[in-house]
Protein backbone atom coordinates (compact mmCIF):
# COMPACT_ATOMS: atom_id res chain seq x y z
CA UNK A 1 0.00 0.00 0.00
CA UNK A 2 1.73 3.23 -1.14
CA UNK A 3 0.40 5.34 1.73
CA UNK A 4 2.40 3.22 4.19
CA UNK A 5 5.64 4.67 2.77
CA UNK A 6 5.54 7.86 4.91
CA UNK A 7 5.33 5.63 7.98
CA UNK A 8 8.98 4.74 7.33
CA UNK A 9 10.02 8.26 8.41
CA UNK A 10 8.96 8.03 12.08
CA UNK A 11 10.01 4.36 12.13
CA UNK A 12 13.58 5.37 11.21
CA UNK A 13 13.64 7.75 14.15
CA UNK A 14 12.14 5.10 16.44
CA UNK A 15 14.89 2.68 15.39
CA UNK A 16 17.44 5.38 16.23
CA UNK A 17 15.91 5.75 19.69
CA UNK A 18 15.97 1.99 20.15
CA UNK A 19 19.64 1.84 19.19
CA UNK A 20 20.36 4.66 21.67
CA UNK A 21 19.19 2.53 24.60
CA UNK A 22 22.48 0.62 24.55
CA UNK A 23 26.16 1.49 24.46
CA UNK A 24 28.29 3.98 26.39
CA UNK A 25 26.84 7.36 27.35
CA UNK A 26 29.96 9.27 26.31
CA UNK A 27 30.97 9.05 22.63
CA UNK A 28 28.60 6.21 21.61
CA UNK A 29 30.26 5.80 18.22
CA UNK A 30 28.05 2.99 16.95
CA UNK A 31 24.85 4.75 17.99
CA UNK A 32 25.89 8.06 16.43
CA UNK A 33 26.88 6.44 13.14
CA UNK A 34 23.59 4.55 12.99
CA UNK A 35 21.66 7.71 13.88
CA UNK A 36 23.25 9.56 10.97
CA UNK A 37 22.36 6.87 8.45
CA UNK A 38 18.83 6.35 9.76
CA UNK A 39 18.09 10.08 9.79
CA UNK A 40 19.33 10.32 6.21
CA UNK A 41 17.14 7.34 5.31
CA UNK A 42 14.17 9.09 6.95
CA UNK A 43 14.80 12.13 4.73
CA UNK A 44 14.97 9.89 1.64
CA UNK A 45 11.68 8.23 2.57
CA UNK A 46 10.09 11.65 3.10
CA UNK A 47 11.20 12.72 -0.39
CA UNK A 48 9.97 9.43 -1.85
CA UNK A 49 6.57 10.07 -0.30
CA UNK A 50 6.33 12.99 -2.71
CA UNK A 51 6.19 10.51 -5.58
CA UNK A 52 3.26 8.77 -3.88
CA UNK A 53 1.42 12.07 -3.59
CA UNK A 54 2.13 12.96 -7.24
CA UNK A 55 1.07 9.65 -8.76
CA UNK A 56 -1.58 8.44 -6.28
CA UNK A 57 -2.87 11.69 -4.79
CA UNK A 58 -3.82 12.29 -1.18
CA UNK A 59 -4.78 9.28 0.89
CA UNK A 60 -4.67 7.42 4.17
CA UNK A 61 -3.08 4.28 5.53
CA UNK A 62 -5.09 2.54 8.22
CA UNK A 63 -3.44 -0.14 10.30
CA UNK A 64 -5.31 -2.61 12.49
CA UNK A 65 -8.98 -3.46 12.61
CA UNK A 66 -9.91 0.02 13.80
CA UNK A 67 -9.15 3.04 11.65
CA UNK A 68 -8.69 4.99 14.85
CA UNK A 69 -5.91 2.78 16.20
CA UNK A 70 -3.35 4.04 13.69
CA UNK A 71 -4.41 6.16 10.75
CA UNK A 72 -1.85 8.21 8.83
CA UNK A 73 -2.66 10.71 6.09
CA UNK A 74 -0.46 12.01 3.27
CA UNK A 75 -1.56 15.20 1.49
CA UNK A 76 -0.22 18.51 0.18
CA UNK A 77 -0.04 19.91 3.71
CA UNK A 78 1.62 17.00 5.50
CA UNK A 79 4.22 16.21 2.81
CA UNK A 80 6.26 19.46 2.88
CA UNK A 81 6.13 19.48 6.68
CA UNK A 82 7.33 15.87 6.79
CA UNK A 83 10.19 16.62 4.38
CA UNK A 84 11.18 19.66 6.45
CA UNK A 85 11.19 17.75 9.75
CA UNK A 86 13.14 14.84 8.26
CA UNK A 87 15.69 17.24 6.73
CA UNK A 88 16.14 19.17 9.98
CA UNK A 89 16.38 15.87 11.87
CA UNK A 90 19.17 14.74 9.56
CA UNK A 91 21.07 18.02 9.98
CA UNK A 92 20.63 18.17 13.77
CA UNK A 93 21.69 14.54 14.15
CA UNK A 94 24.95 15.16 12.34
CA UNK A 95 25.60 18.50 14.04
CA UNK A 96 24.89 17.25 17.57
CA UNK A 97 27.21 14.27 17.11
CA UNK A 98 30.10 16.72 16.78
CA UNK A 99 28.86 19.51 19.03
CA UNK A 100 28.17 17.18 21.98
CA UNK A 101 31.33 15.12 21.55
CA UNK A 102 32.65 14.34 25.02
CA UNK A 103 29.37 15.09 26.84
CA UNK A 104 28.64 12.66 29.64
CA UNK A 105 25.06 11.95 28.44
CA UNK A 106 25.40 12.11 24.67
CA UNK A 107 23.60 8.81 24.13
CA UNK A 108 20.61 10.01 26.19
CA UNK A 109 20.40 13.17 24.09
CA UNK A 110 20.33 11.07 20.91
CA UNK A 111 17.58 8.91 22.40
CA UNK A 112 15.27 11.81 23.33
CA UNK A 113 15.99 13.73 20.14
CA UNK A 114 15.06 10.70 18.03
CA UNK A 115 11.86 10.17 20.02
CA UNK A 116 10.97 13.83 19.59
CA UNK A 117 11.46 13.62 15.82
CA UNK A 118 9.39 10.43 15.66
CA UNK A 119 6.58 12.06 17.66
CA UNK A 120 6.57 15.16 15.46
CA UNK A 121 6.49 12.97 12.34
CA UNK A 122 3.49 11.05 13.64
CA UNK A 123 1.80 14.34 14.51
CA UNK A 124 2.28 15.64 10.97
CA UNK A 125 0.89 12.43 9.45
CA UNK A 126 -2.04 12.15 11.87
CA UNK A 127 -5.10 10.76 10.14
CA UNK A 128 -7.19 10.23 13.26
CA UNK A 129 -7.84 12.16 16.43
CA UNK A 130 -6.23 9.40 18.49
CA UNK A 131 -2.90 9.65 16.65
CA UNK A 132 -3.09 13.44 16.78
CA UNK A 133 -3.57 13.56 20.56
CA UNK A 134 -1.01 10.88 21.45
CA UNK A 135 1.72 12.31 19.20
CA UNK A 136 0.97 15.86 20.43
CA UNK A 137 1.47 14.85 24.05
CA UNK A 138 4.48 12.63 23.27
CA UNK A 139 6.25 15.49 21.50
CA UNK A 140 5.85 17.70 24.56
CA UNK A 141 7.11 15.07 26.99
CA UNK A 142 10.16 14.32 24.86
CA UNK A 143 10.99 18.01 24.49
CA UNK A 144 10.80 18.29 28.27
CA UNK A 145 13.62 15.76 28.56
CA UNK A 146 15.73 17.68 26.05
CA UNK A 147 15.24 20.89 28.02
CA UNK A 148 16.55 19.03 31.07
CA UNK A 149 19.67 17.78 29.29
CA UNK A 150 21.69 19.84 31.78
CA UNK A 151 19.64 19.16 34.94
CA UNK A 152 22.25 20.79 37.15
CA UNK A 153 21.48 24.20 35.65
CA UNK A 154 18.79 26.08 37.63
CA UNK A 155 17.70 28.10 34.57
CA UNK A 156 17.19 24.90 32.57
CA UNK A 157 15.13 23.31 35.35
CA UNK A 158 13.03 26.44 35.77
CA UNK A 159 12.30 26.76 32.05
CA UNK A 160 11.55 23.05 31.72
CA UNK A 161 9.04 22.98 34.57
CA UNK A 162 7.32 26.18 33.42
CA UNK A 163 6.90 24.61 30.00
CA UNK A 164 5.76 21.34 31.56
CA UNK A 165 2.93 23.09 33.39
CA UNK A 166 1.67 25.19 30.48
CA UNK A 167 2.00 22.25 28.11
CA UNK A 168 -0.35 20.18 30.22
CA UNK A 169 -2.95 22.92 29.76
CA UNK A 170 -2.46 22.65 26.00
CA UNK A 171 -2.71 18.86 26.17
CA UNK A 172 -5.96 19.09 28.13
CA UNK A 173 -7.37 21.58 25.60
CA UNK A 174 -6.54 19.27 22.70
CA UNK A 175 -8.00 16.18 24.42
CA UNK A 176 -11.29 17.97 25.15
CA UNK A 177 -11.37 19.35 21.59
CA UNK A 178 -10.86 15.86 20.17
CA UNK A 179 -13.67 14.44 22.29
CA UNK A 180 -16.00 17.27 21.21
CA UNK A 181 -15.18 16.69 17.54
CA UNK A 182 -15.74 12.97 17.93
CA UNK A 183 -19.17 13.49 19.47
CA UNK A 184 -20.07 16.30 17.09
CA UNK A 185 -19.19 14.57 13.83
CA UNK A 186 -19.59 10.96 14.92
CA UNK A 187 -16.13 9.97 13.73
CA UNK A 188 -12.51 10.22 14.80
CA UNK A 189 -11.24 10.31 11.22
CA UNK A 190 -9.79 13.77 10.55
CA UNK A 191 -10.49 13.63 6.79
CA UNK A 192 -14.17 12.88 7.44
CA UNK A 193 -14.39 15.70 9.97
CA UNK A 194 -12.86 18.16 7.51
CA UNK A 195 -15.15 16.96 4.73
CA UNK A 196 -18.16 17.47 6.98
CA UNK A 197 -17.00 20.97 7.91
CA UNK A 198 -16.46 21.91 4.25
CA UNK A 199 -19.95 20.60 3.47
CA UNK A 200 -21.39 23.04 6.01
CA UNK A 201 -21.95 20.59 8.83
CA UNK A 202 -21.41 22.59 12.01
CA UNK A 203 -22.54 20.82 15.20
CA UNK A 204 -22.61 22.87 18.43
CA UNK A 205 -19.48 21.08 19.67
CA UNK A 206 -17.47 22.33 16.68
CA UNK A 207 -17.28 25.94 17.84
CA UNK A 208 -15.98 25.00 21.30
CA UNK A 209 -13.56 22.50 19.74
CA UNK A 210 -12.19 25.16 17.38
CA UNK A 211 -11.57 27.52 20.30
CA UNK A 212 -9.79 24.79 22.28
CA UNK A 213 -7.65 23.87 19.27
CA UNK A 214 -6.62 27.52 18.99
CA UNK A 215 -5.71 27.57 22.70
CA UNK A 216 -3.63 24.39 22.32
CA UNK A 217 -1.78 25.80 19.31
CA UNK A 218 -1.23 29.16 21.02
CA UNK A 219 0.32 27.56 24.10
CA UNK A 220 2.45 24.97 22.32
CA UNK A 221 3.91 27.53 19.91
CA UNK A 222 4.84 29.80 22.86
CA UNK A 223 2.91 32.74 21.48
CA UNK A 224 2.30 35.81 23.64
CA UNK A 225 1.23 35.68 26.45
CA UNK A 226 2.24 32.01 26.90
CA UNK A 227 5.91 32.55 26.01
CA UNK A 228 7.16 33.13 29.55
CA UNK A 229 8.91 29.78 29.98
Amino acid sequence: MPYLLPLAVPLCFLLTALAATTGPQMRPRRVLALARWLSLLAFVFALASGAVLIFAGSGEARLGQSAYLLSLRLDVVSLPMLVLVAFIGWIVTGFSATYLDGEARQRSFTFWMALTLASVSFFILSGSLAVLVVSFIATSLCLHQLLLFYPERPAARRAAWKKFIVSRVADAALVVAAVLLWFGYGTADIAEILAGARAGLSPPEAVAAAALLAVAALIKSAQFPTHGW
